[in-house]
């Protein structure tokens, strides 16, 4: 061991040490809050699903704490444990050492080990958790239907870009990083292009909304906000789960919104569109192509110190692999970055807050907050969101403000507009 596998193991202590505590934070703050609704949702709310919200969060948790400790065994037994290596070895005997094809078998092969090491709990959360709060609707044939398409879409799309991106690992030069970032970076886009006509429908059945009243009305939403789409979809998103949502998705002439039947039937028509409103927000303030931008300047700058790092015999014998190999390289990098990266996590998490309240902004001035707030506190309430995170818990991973800060700004603007 060098001092590059210390480092790595302090990491990694950190980070799942970091993990556990902030989990149990979240479980203890959350009982604690569990007898009675806060003061600003205590007339919409019930107790009952209060406390169911408070349950999920707490079964979520826990289930999130075996998790952490199964992902940081395996990484461990991965990399310093020598499974990597011994898995080289072995794929080297089919194929030649430090070729195209035996570095795809490498990679493929560790990809449908961890998808095996996470099949368990992806399973007691669809059928134990989310079934036992009534949110399942998922039959155990269509799980595995799911699983196998899955799969054969991640084999279809990702095996034909694994075999590009080592063939331009070996044959580019010193830049090779430069050219496999502009080969991800169009991959991206492709996906993004065909995933609402080629990807989704393979999951989901997709409807033209045939509301007149409602189409009508987000209609004229479109029109005031400058909008325009390849229509307007529901999804039988209520197959799988009671959960409801509401996005859109592609770009160009290929944008589409898209509507969980979930959320058509629970929500009024003039929630629905504060809703997509606030859809429209992320749209208007560019945050998807902001977030994609980042995106692809991060994974540049990842790519560049991969670039650095591939040669480089310690970095190898730190991780406990041997002598340096294109595939062993990527896998390794991928497999160790979110270890040194877990801790700018809040940042991640502090610009997406950012921007939902933005989106929230957008749509108060296009729709109407008071709307938007009803429909939020329905949401809450029928997806069990709780409404008492651990401050520091939420100031971490959430995407989202709580609650209570979101439905009070919103609440402002209200006051505001009125």
């Amino acid at each position: 061991m060098n001092a590059l596998s210390w480092t790595f193991l302090a990491a990694l202590a950190a980070a799942a040490l970091t993990r556990l505590w902030l989990a149990q934070r979240q479980v203890a703050h959350v009982r604690a809050h569990r007898a009675a609704v806060p003061p600003p949702f205590a007339d919409a709310i019930p107790l009952a699903a209060h406390q169911k919200a408070a349950d999920y969060t707490v079964a979520k948790a826990r289930l999130g704490t075996a998790d952490v400790l199964l992902g940081a065994g395996a990484l461990l037994v991965l990399t310093l444990g020598g499974l990597l290596q011994w898995m080289s070895a072995q794929w080297g005997t089919l194929f030649a050492p430090g070729g195209v094809a035996h570095g795809t078998a490498l990679i493929a092969g560790a990809v449908v080990l961890l998808s095996a090491l996470e099949l368990p709990a992806s399973l007691y959360r669809t059928f134990v958790i989310e079934a036992r709060f009534g949110f399942n609707r998922m039959s155990a044939a269509l799980f595995w239907i799911d699983l196998a398409k899955h799969a054969a879409l991640a084999a279809a799309l990702g095996l034909p870009l694994l075999v590009l991106v080592l063939w331009l690992m070996a044959r580019t030069g010193a830049l090779w990083w430069l050219y496999v970032w502009l080969a991800w970076a169009g991959f991206n886009l492709l996906v993004l292009l065909i995933y609402p006509t080629f990807i989704a429908p393979l999951f989901n059945r997709f409807a033209r909304l045939e509301d007149a009243v409602l189409a009508g009305r987000i209609e004229r939403l479109l029109a005031r906000c400058g909008f325009t789409s390849n229509g307007l979809y529901v999804m039988d998103g209520s197959r799988r789960s009671a959960h409801g949502n509401a996005y859109f998705t592609g770009f160009g002439a290929a944008k589409r919104i898209v509507f969980f039947d979930t959320l058509l039937a629970r929500l009024a028509p003039t929630e629905v569109e504060a809703v997509l409103a606030h859809e429209l927000g992320h749209y208007r303030r560019h945050h998807v192509w902001k977030r994609i931008a980042l995106l692809f300047a991060l994974s540049l700058g990842l790519l560049w110190l991969l670039g650095r790092l591939i040669d480089a015999p310690w970095f190898y014998a730190g991780l406990g692999a041997g002598a340096p190999a294109d595939a062993m390289g990527l896998l390794l990098f991928v497999l160790v970055v979110p270890v040194f990266t877990f801790f700018l996590q809040p940042l991640t998490s502090l610009y997406s807050r950012r921007h939902e309240f933005e989106a929230d902004s957008y749509a108060a001035a296009h729709a109407s907050a008071a709307e938007l707030v009803r429909a939020l506190v329905k949401l809450y309430q029928d997806n069990a969101a709780t409404l008492t995170p651990d401050p520091l818990h939420s100031a971490f991973y959430d995407s989202h403000p709580p609650a209570a800060r979101r439905i009070a700004r919103l609440q402002a603007l209200t006051q505001e507009a009125a």
